[in-house]
């Protein structure tokens, strides 16, 4: 597990790398390079696990320093708004509103999806987060639906299948739909959980371009299954998995594909990166 003193110091080389606003970003020429910020429509980031009061890790530090280098992101190439995928807290319901203190220095709009470790009733969450565990919304003509999967005592759980029937069909006409939940439905991870029928409905949504997932902070590549990707994101907290503090940047491009890479501030080039072609 990568140490404090390391991220902190990589993270703050990386923010001077980024907020110069560069087409390359921190990222090295010959080896990766991003398309021209005029051809790209809608940008986001999206990061999970922060484990906010987790005893024995550096929480605080921790969200600090990802605050920092997505607040450069915007700065520089622009963000549209962060999405945060679960594990806001860890297990004290109490834990929430520092939490929310924290992500609040985030100079975007960001929205949050409810993890296993978040163990607060809903209506609670709804009072801090102005959302229930299953919401969705849209920024221009992409759709995003947030699904649920997990219970108060952290059981993983399938999202509502009714509710998430619905909310397909209601953005069935969007340009780009994206669904983000913390927990994927396939069991092909050790912390997976499997949800045929979900997966169904995910199959057959022709204008679902991605899955997003934090939850096994040992992953952070792409998975796919029926043609449909699934990303995870490895953590910015916590106490295991890969060995630095990441976060994962989508860019949906004007030709209609759209770009999934995941960040590892210590490095010059993204971890892994893909195209889902229109």
């Amino acid at each position: 597990m990568i140490n404090r003193r390391d991220f902190i110091g990589l993270s703050l080389k990386s923010i001077v790398l980024i907020g110069a606003g560069s087409a390359l970003q921190s990222f090295a020429p010959g080896s990766f390079v991003l398309p021209p910020r005029r051809k790209v429509k809608l940008r986001f980031a999206l990061a999970s696990d922060g484990h906010y009061g987790q005893p024995q890790t550096t929480f605080a530090e921790n969200h600090s320093a990802m605050v920092q280098l997505l607040n450069k992101e915007a700065a520089g190439r622009g963000l549209d708004f962060t999405v945060v995928n679960g594990d806001v807290f860890h297990n004290d319901p109490a834990l929430i509103h520092p939490a929310k203190a924290a992500w609040d220095q985030l100079s975007t709009k960001y929205y949050v999806s409810h993890g296993n470790h978040d163990m607060i009733e809903e209506s609670e969450w709804e009072k801090v987060f102005g959302t229930r565990w299953h919401h969705d919304f849209t920024v221009g003509n992409n759709a995003f639906v947030v699904l649920n999967t997990a219970d108060i005592k952290g059981k993983y759980v399938c999202p509502d299948l009714d509710w998430t029937r619905d909310h397909l069909a209601k953005h069935n006409n969007a340009k780009n739909l994206f669904v983000i939940q913390h927990i994927t439905p396939v069991k092909w991870t050790e912390h997976g959980i499997d949800c045929p029928e979900l997966v169904d409905m995910f199959s057959k949504q022709q204008n679902l371009r991605a899955i997003f997932h934090g939850h096994d902070h040992a992953e952070d590549g792409m998975k796919e299954k029926n043609g449909k990707h699934y990303f995870f994101d490895g953590h910015l907290g916590g106490s295991w998995g890969v060995p630095y503090f990441g976060y994962r940047i989508v860019e949906v491009l004007q030709n209609g594909d759209v770009l999934c890479y995941q960040v590892n501030p210590k490095a010059t080039d993204p971890v892994n990166s893909t195209t889902v072609k229109r």
